[in-house]
């Protein structure tokens, strides 16, 4: 695999840095200005100070989603007013293996009619983040 360019690149390079101590879970999340906490719950021996690594990666599907369901109804002029986006991530039994599943539900706030819900509903379906986590991911691991 080739080191990822801007001349490879098809859309913007996200740059993120996380950090945490070796005496727990905690890490601090760093982007640019931005700052977010990462931990586990302390059930799962965390200190529970952030949003655990799949709340984080739901989180990402579930603001994708609705900016890419909003952006396309202002487009349209269509009156959605809000949307909320609920997700839940779990590891289910499937012959014998794990089969990560995540279920989103999205509310759309406004006067559409059942035909511009739908459409909505498969534009939900081709957000960025959505079309990465159904796609094949490559991942490029090496030390610093």
């Amino acid at each position: 695999m080739t080191a990822l360019t801007a001349e490879t690149a098809k859309s913007r390079i996200s740059d993120v840095t996380v950090n945490g101590s070796t005496k727990g879970f905690a890490n601090t999340i760093a982007s640019g200005r931005h700052r977010l906490a990462a931990d586990e719950s302390e059930a799962a021996g965390g200190t529970d100070t952030g949003l655990s690594p799949y709340e984080l990666l739901i989180a990402a599907l579930g603001a994708c989603t609705s900016m890419t369901v909003s952006l396309y109804a202002r487009r349209k002029e269509w009156p959605l007013e809000d949307v909320t986006v609920n997700l839940r991530h779990a590891k289910i039994g499937a012959d014998g293996t794990l089969v990560d599943r995540i279920e989103r539900d999205i509310t759309l706030h406004g006067s559409l009619s059942d035909e511009q819900r739908a459409r909505l509903l498969d534009i939900a379906n081709k957000c960025p983040v959505h079309k990465t986590l159904t796609s094949k991911i490559e991942i490029e691991t090496r030390l610093a």
